[in-house]
């Protein structure tokens, strides 16, 4: 595991939750408060850190999604007027932009912003959380996740937050060899009324060597556990993985919730015509990540 200097500053800013209250009443497995920062980002610069961050291009393409990833202010952006978030936020927005796509085999209608940490900061075992926001906008796909290094799906993933525009629910999962694709180790987690997913809420995992523990804001929503994994193949969560901030649209899981297919594959004029009106974006207040729990 690559550890990350925890400086007093960044020390002081992780004593606060999710919602200003003191980081020791989450009601999770672990309390994070009790163990080091190894890697946070609190996305109150001016523009993206590349120390920690890259940013995915054109190229990538996966699951019939309806964008092409570009490296933009017009995809990737910062804002620090953003009504809820503790201080600055991350803003990663979709773009209506026909034409800019430059995949003959695509040919997208729209840009849309993707970054991961990939060799400037890898972790095995640990606490990983960020606090989100999502729009409320049906058939889009942004997410908060981890990848191992190599082919996919043997070096393991593990889906801490997706969402396709339902907002009373989101979505984990775990994938790797035998259990990748339509996995048997997925769950959605449905809101309590009052609240939902285009609200703030701290999305995170609890990492060991035996288990993947799933929370939103410090409840435990979904438990996945070595024996549970070995009914289907092997154990792919003892190795390093990246983190990844994405937001797709469209696309096989949007698809296969909702079944529609026009104007877009999985996402409808609606969502079109919400996203040329600049009102869709996912909001990332911060990403923190915590030593792994004494013993791992």
């Amino acid at each position: 595991m690559r550890l990350f200097a925890c400086t007093p500053a960044v020390a002081a800013l992780m004593l606060c939750a999710a919602n200003g209250a003191a980081a020791d009443d989450h009601a999770g497995p672990a309390s994070p408060d009790t163990r080091a920062i190894i890697f946070a980002d609190e996305f109150d610069g001016p523009a993206l850190d590349r120390t920690k961050w890259n940013v995915i291009g054109m190229d990538f393409w996966v699951n019939n999604e309806q964008q092409a990833y570009l490296d933009s202010p017009d995809t990737i952006q910062f804002a620090n007027d953003i009504e809820g978030a503790q201080g600055g936020a991350l803003v990663l927005r979709p773009v209506y932009r026909p034409g800019v796509d430059s995949r003959a085999d695509r040919k997208a209608d729209f840009i849309s912003g993707r970054i991961e940490s990939q060799g400037k900061a890898e972790f095995t075992y640990g606490r990983i959380e960020a606090r989100i926001k999502m729009p409320d906008a049906t058939g889009v796909w942004p997410a908060f996740w981890m990848l191992g290094n190599g082919q996919w799906p043997d070096t393991g993933e593990i889906d801490i937050m997706e969402y396709v525009g339902e907002k009373d629910w989101t979505g984990v999962a775990l994938h790797g060899p035998g259990y990748s694709g339509e996995t048997p180790l997925v769950n959605k987690f449905f809101f309590d009324d009052g609240t939902d997913a285009t609200d703030w809420h701290v999305y995170a995992v609890e990492w060991t060597k035996d288990a993947v523990l799933f929370e939103v804001d410090g409840r435990l929503t979904y438990r996945v556990t070595r024996p549970m994994v070995e009914n289907y193949g092997k154990w792919r969560f003892d190795n390093e993985k990246h983190l990844i901030l994405n937001f797709a649209l469209g696309g096989a899981y949007p698809f296969k919730t909702s079944r529609i297919a026009q104007p877009y594959n999985g996402m409808p004029q609606a969502t079109v015509d919400q996203i040329k009106a600049g009102d869709v974006a996912m909001y990332v207040d911060w990403v923190r990540v915590y030593e792994p729990l004494a013993g791992e």
